[in-house]
């Protein structure tokens, strides 16, 4: 076997510090999970729904209702991660927790991620990691895209693993092992398997380059070394073909662009988040000019190639919206991470960054956790409807937004998927997409009120968006076809629309009408 190569920095630059004890970086972990350890239900917006689909292909052969209403038929798709972990899991402890469980993991497994990557890389953590952990809770991960969240998080343990392979000079070895590595990443969601083959291109070609091959030599070498992560391209051929393709479409669309951009860490409170996403571009312009800062090659060439890929994308592919939202937070993650000091910083000056690396990070932590159990007490007020509705009740739901883009998310969306959960009953706000999605409703009698974003009204038509009016959707309901009517947080209507309902349950705004005729 060839013997091991150093890192790229040894252990003897560095002067030993807290940040880098075994001890520090696994408490970094545990804390990493205390935001969601309250909320009965991680509140992401998209979760709930989610939820309600686990519910049927876990339950839907015992469940008379669901079969009334869903069928659900499993494929090989790259978009299964937590829906395959789940079965097992639910059985264990039931499917709300198994899902809780699941999600603390993620931003969990990602932060593992990061610093595995980090050390790989500079031989140690350096204090400025701490600045890229927050990134773990980023945008994409509160909408609730929980599948390409977990992959992202193996993604980044798979990339470590890698470099690691490549350090110690196993390569014929790590071209063997991730062959299947690479196809469970695409499994789980294929956003990892793709960004994982860009960080390794990126990684390998920098190694070549380094070992004295001219550009384009290490480029095709680079290439070639990755064709182990190239299996999942059938996969992707067979699933994408034909009438299960989907469009892809908003090309550089560069208004949303920069809105992904700094909506980086965007949860609740837009002066928080925006300070916060502030301090990391000037910790990365700093990086520039500051004498004693550099950047690796390694991870600089990363960034770089995600910041093209990111530039390039759709906002849309293959029917899937936020394609290019879900790269930012990882960019400037991997960003982040390729700062080091250089040789020969006093330790005083790297304590002090990593004081400040971890003040940033238990600041956001906090605030992550505040605005959970805020979100939380929110889900607990409207989930109470769900306590007087029958057991496979015909539900049509409604769920007020408002028009524009406001910074704080109500994360209701898709909260009355919990109804499919807790009472098997039907509920209109499941996705239904060839290919994407492996549930299909079978109740027609729904008519419009069988897919999102049915659930979604609003007091106006608002410009580019789908979304209908309540007071439409009011009049539009097929009485006979829905026992119960429940609208979550209603912008005004007219309460002639609602003349023949009677309402069985109130909160605030929100109400549960059983329909009388």
């Amino acid at each position: 076997m060839t013997p091991h190569l150093p890192h790229p920095r040894t252990p003897s630059d560095f002067a030993p510090g807290f940040w880098q004890t075994r001890a520090f970086l696994a408490l970094v972990v545990l804390v990493t999970m205390v935001p969601l350890l309250w909320p009965d239900v991680p509140p992401l917006t998209d979760l709930p729904g989610h939820m309600g689909r686990y519910k049927v292909q876990i339950d839907l052969d015992q469940s008379p209702f669901l079969q009334r209403y869903y069928g659900f038929e499993w494929a090989l798709i790259g978009n299964l991660g937590v829906d395959l972990l789940v079965v097992p899991l639910s059985k264990l402890f039931g499917l709300e927790l198994a899902v809780k469980l699941v999600v603390i993991a993620i931003p969990a497994l990602t932060v593992v991620g990061f610093l595995w990557v980090a050390h790989e890389v500079h031989g140690q953590v350096p204090p400025t990691t701490l600045f890229a952990l927050p990134f773990a809770y980023g945008h994409p991960f509160q909408f609730g895209f929980v599948n390409s969240s977990l992959s992202m998080a193996f993604a980044f343990l798979a990339f470590a693993l890698w470099l690691r392979m490549a350090r110690f000079g196993q390569l014929r070895l790590r071209a063997f092992v991730f062959v299947p590595i690479s196809m469970l990443i695409w499994l789980t969601h294929t956003y990892g398997w793709g960004t994982l083959g860009l960080m390794a291109f990126s990684a390998e070609a920098v190694r070549q380059h380094d070992q004295g091959r001219r550009l384009a030599d290490a480029v095709v070498r680079s290439a070639i070394h990755c064709l182990s992560l190239a299996p999942p391209i059938l996969l992707m051929l067979a699933w994408r073909s034909g009438h299960v393709g989907g469009i892809t479409a908003d090309w550089f669309n560069w208004k949303s662009k920069f809105r992904w951009v700094i909506t980086a860490l965007r949860d609740r409170w837009k002066e928080f988040d925006g300070a916060a996403l502030a301090l990391v571009a000037l910790l990365l312009l700093e990086a520039i000019r500051h004498r004693k800062l550099e950047y690796s090659r390694n991870l600089a060439a990363s960034a770089l190639l995600l910041l093209l890929v990111f530039i390039l994308l759709p906002r849309i592919v293959f029917g899937s919206a936020y394609a290019d939202m879900r790269l930012v937070p990882y960019l400037f993650a991997v960003a982040v991470i390729a700062i080091r000091y250089k040789p020969g910083v006093q330790p005083r000056a790297m304590k002090m960054v990593a004081l400040a690396g971890l003040a940033f990070f238990l600041v956001r932590t906090a605030g992550t956790t505040v605005s959970f159990w805020l979100y939380d007490r929110s889900y607990d007020r409207e989930l109470a409807a769900l306590d007087h509705l029958p057991r496979g009740a015909r539900l049509v739901s409604m769920v007020g937004e408002r028009c524009g883009n406001e910074w704080m998310m109500s994360r209701l969306h898709h909260l009355p998927g919990l109804a499919i959960v807790r009472k098997e009953a039907y509920s209109n706000e499941q996705w239904v997409m060839a290919g994407a999605q492996l549930l299909r409703v079978r109740y027609q009698e729904a008519g419009f009120f069988q897919r999102d974003p049915s659930q979604i009204v609003t007091l106006r038509r608002c410009p580019r968006e789908s979304y209908r009016t309540i007071n439409q959707n009011l009049a539009g309901i097929p009485r006979n076809a829905f026992d119960y009517v429940w609208l979550v947080g209603p912008p005004p209507y007219d309460p002639r629309l609602t003349e023949g309902l009677r309402p069985i349950w109130r909160s605030g705004r929100s109400v549960l009408f059983r329909v009388e005729r």
